[in-house]
């Protein structure tokens, strides 16, 4: 993903729209990833 936004960037005219809307996906994304995670790794009750 972050292949694709760095290309549009650099594309000629940048659709700033469209590369906000890659940048909030990318965020959900590692948001989810993260809550899987930690739903992956058991608590310790030390």
């Amino acid at each position: 993903m972050d292949t694709v936004i760095a290309r549009l960037a650099e594309a000629g005219p940048i659709d700033q729209l469209q590369v906000q809307r890659l940048k909030k996906r990318k965020l959900a994304l590692k948001d989810q990833i993260s809550w899987l995670e930690s739903r992956l790794i058991p608590d310790s009750i030390a």
